[in-house]
């Protein structure tokens, strides 16, 4: 799918692999769609200065399905070709000292505004007969570390309804995207080594953000279902998906 004169929704797009997607979809000449937490002029500055035909913030708060419904209206009028669920929280640590609250807003913003969100826009995409639906899953999803109990969960509760949701497009015009996202050099990553660190080593190898959207266009251009890890995250993606007791 061509990405030129789309209109391409990122969710989480202040920061991290949100903020290079957006971005590499205004170098490509999108219509992008940034949805963020709080509005961000600068961004929407960032956003033309790079290309984009045009750019809109959408100020939303994932974590509340209100907030999922008020970005939805936001969005009636819109034709939305690509959306990318990107916004996502981590939790880690050992599961008795995770807070509870922490873990019900990973549940919403991982996994319930994922769902909410395609839901309200997959009707439009179908009777356009064009669109593509993308979600970042993880490694995380194959991958079942020590202290990433719940934050694993949630990667693989997207992985699969992705996977389910492939198949019911079949034919419609309009397809899926996973992305089996490796460690990428963001904030968030930063954070695996204070949450996990007491208890396990924690990962260092990374890509930067800039150089995992190029690889996320690529997938989106060539129509794949799947953008899995290159390199040393690939063996060890394929030893915990062939030989998980290794």
């Amino acid at each position: 799918m061509k990405i030129r004169g789309t209109t391409f929704l990122v969710t989480g797009a202040n920061r991290g692999i949100g903020l290079a997607c957006a971005l590499m979809a205004a170098r490509q000449g999108a219509h992008v769609l940034a949805a963020v937490r709080r509005s961000d002029p600068a961004l929407e500055a960032e956003l033309v200065r790079a290309g984009a035909a045009s750019v809109r913030i959408l100020v939303a708060d994932l974590a509340t399905r209100q907030g999922v419904d008020d970005l939805l209206v936001q969005l009636k009028d819109t034709p939305v070709d690509i959306l990318f669920n990107n916004a996502g929280v981590l939790t880690g640590g050992l599961l008795e000292d995770q807070p509870l609250d922490d873990i019900y807003q990973l549940v919403q913003v991982n996994i319930a505004a994922v769902v909410h969100l395609s839901r309200g826009l997959l009707p439009g995409m179908i009777a356009r007969g064009r669109g593509k639906v993308i979600v970042n899953a993880s490694v995380s999803s194959y991958m079942y570390f020590p202290c990433a109990t719940t934050y694993a969960a949630s990667k693989a509760a997207v992985m699969a309804f992705t996977a389910c949701l492939q198949g019911e497009l079949r034919g419609t015009g309009v397809s899926t995207l996973c992305l089996v996202t490796p460690g990428i050099k963001t904030r968030m990553f930063d954070e695996i080594s204070v949450k996990y660190g007491a208890h396990i080593d924690t990962p260092q190898d990374t890509l930067t953000p800039d150089a995992y959207a190029e690889r996320i266009r690529g997938a989106i251009e060539d129509d794949r279902p799947a953008l899995l890890p290159t390199g040393w995250t690939a063996v060890g993606l394929w030893i915990a998906r062939n030989l998980p007791g290794l």
